[in-house]
């Protein structure tokens, strides 16, 4: 079978879309139902929606990160099989936001206001990630899921209790982004340096402070 070569106006359209798509459109996903399909809506009191909502907005800026720092790896990434690996990654990540999504309209609530910066810094760091070699560009998505593992273990804690569909959601969500992870270092992934871990920490505790308000 012959396999089209891509140059790179095919590759800029194809990143253009993926953006427009993560920040504004309907994203690509795969064939997996939403986890929360089927349960029943919690009865919550006003206090406790808007702070349901405010995780799963942020939760959903999570994902349109994630989409930009996979994008941007895929773009630099030298080896065809981390960059399909990069590509598998964000399409996975895509039912995350397309489910995240769905749970803000059922919250009556909206997505960030600030998602083409979430984005757009996302990318700028997965392509720099993706330059700097591969080893180090799967240690990035590696410190990177396990970080968002723990960011959802505190979800899960601080959402309300009656509120089973947010919950189904981020459990599924905290299974793919611990597999992720795993996968990226059985890939070679590196080690990242301890300075660079707590800088990455400091950036997300930015992003989720403002994404959780706005």
């Amino acid at each position: 079978m012959n396999h089209r070569h891509f140059t790179a106006a095919d590759n800029l359209i194809a990143n253009l879309d993926n953006a427009m798509r993560t920040m504004f459109g309907q994203p690509h996903i795969t064939e997996r139902p939403n986890p929360a399909q089927g349960l029943a809506e919690a009865d919550m009191s006003q206090t406790e929606k808007r702070h349901a909502a405010g995780l799963m907005r942020v939760n959903h800026a999570g994902e349109v990160s994630a989409q930009g720092l996979y994008s941007g790896q895929a773009l630099t990434a030298r080896l065809p099989d981390v960059r399909e690996k990069m590509e598998r990654a964000a399409l996975e990540e895509n039912d995350h936001l397309d489910w995240c999504g769905q749970r803000l309209d059922e919250l009556d609530s909206h997505k960030s206001l600030l998602n083409p910066l979430w984005y757009c810094g996302a990318f700028a760091i997965g392509a720099a990630a993706g330059a700097a070699g591969d080893k180090w560009s799967l240690g990035f998505v590696a410190e990177t899921e396990h970080q968002v593992v723990r960011h959802l273990d505190s979800h899960l804690h601080s959402l309300p209790p009656q509120d089973v569909k947010s919950r189904a959601v981020v459990e599924q969500m905290k299974q793919d982004e611990a597999h992720h992870a795993t996968v990226a270092l059985q890939h070679g992934g590196a080690q990242l340096p301890a300075p660079l871990k707590k800088l990455m920490g400091l950036t997300s505790k930015v992003m989720t402070t403002l994404a959780y308000r706005i």
